[in-house]
């Protein structure tokens, strides 16, 4: 086996084709806390900065989103899953804002992510896709 002429920093981007990305937008800032990072409206995108890496949802209705087939749904969705490394990690006050926001947690398990096993938190987004939200490690 020869040796990569590189090696991976960590996630630069997730892209996420959605149905209703004003939606899906406002879910990401205001229940997850990214924040707006670029609007390219002429071909359906939208970037999201998530701490040092990107979420970008592509409208299924705009010029990138057309390029990707059907739309996502419960039959063929477009990712497994996506995890945020969040902090500070405090169970009860995550629940709680997700609850304010209609959003059902599910239970805190420690799962083993980058940085090894920490705890985390798996939710669904208003199009069904599974984040994770994921703790510092244990130790």
């Amino acid at each position: 086996m020869t040796a990569s002429p590189f090696r991976p920093l960590g996630l630069d981007h997730l892209v996420l084709r959605v149905v209703d990305s004003a939606r899906m937008e406002r879910f990401y800032c205001e229940v997850l806390g990214c924040t707006p990072e670029k609007r390219q409206a002429e071909i359906g995108l939208m970037q999201l900065r998530a701490g040092r890496s990107l979420i970008d949802l592509v409208d299924v209705a705009g010029t990138l989103g057309r390029q990707g087939g059907a739309a996502p749904g419960r039959e063929g969705r477009n990712l497994d899953h996506l995890c945020l490394r969040i902090e500070p990690f405090e169970p009860e006050a995550i629940a709680a804002h997700l609850r304010g926001h209609g959003v059902e947690p599910g239970e805190v398990v420690s799962r083993y992510g980058a940085e090894g096993d920490g705890p985390s938190i798996y939710l669904e987004d208003p199009e069904g896709n599974v984040v994770e939200l994921k703790g510092p490690p244990a130790g």
